[in-house]
């Protein structure tokens, strides 16, 4: 897939810096390369607020039709999702897509299982979609974003624990 260049960067450095930046916990890298200075800074704070009760997946035996209920399920608020140590967090700035394709299945549903490397779901920036995936295996919990939503870099995606 073509990258677009800005300046002496392109798309594709500049997301495995800030994938690299957030595997570490940097708040800020940057890099100059020719006469091109590039500074990725993530901006963390810390909000208080009482986590609400989480709601309860669908027993295993549930039959498909449950399934979009499950998918349904409030999210956790995102000042208590980013404090979960099962969250997954935007590595960049754009617009959330929940599936492939308009109309198509999501990649993911709360109570899903997926491995470490499976496709959650996709960040458009510049016109680049940027498949997000799963950086451990686990069990989805919640997905904390909407289909079509803008995201920061930084925000809380989904939970898998």
């Amino acid at each position: 897939m073509p990258t677009k260049k800005t300046a002496d960067f392109n798309s594709t450095l500049i997301g495995e810096i800030a994938q690299i930046m957030s595997d570490t916990g940097l708040t800020e890298v940057e890099l100059t390369q020719g006469g091109s200075t590039l500074r990725l800074s993530k901006q963390t704070h810390v909000v208080a607020a009482a986590a609400p009760a989480m709601a309860q997946a669908a027993p295993a035996s549930a039959t498909a039709a449950a399934a979009p209920a499950a998918a349904a399920a409030p999210a956790p608020a995102a000042e208590t999702a980013a404090e979960h140590p099962g969250t997954v967090s935007s590595p960049m700035v754009g617009t959330v897509y929940l599936s492939p394709s308009p109309g198509a299945d999501h990649f993911v549903s709360a109570g899903d299982q997926v491995k470490e490397g499976d496709t959650l779901m996709i960040i458009e920036a510049m016109k680049v979609m940027n498949p997000i995936a799963a950086p451990r295996g686990g069990t989805v919990k919640a997905i904390i974003v909407s289909d079509a939503q803008p995201v920061e870099f930084g925000d809380p995606l989904i939970i898998i624990e």
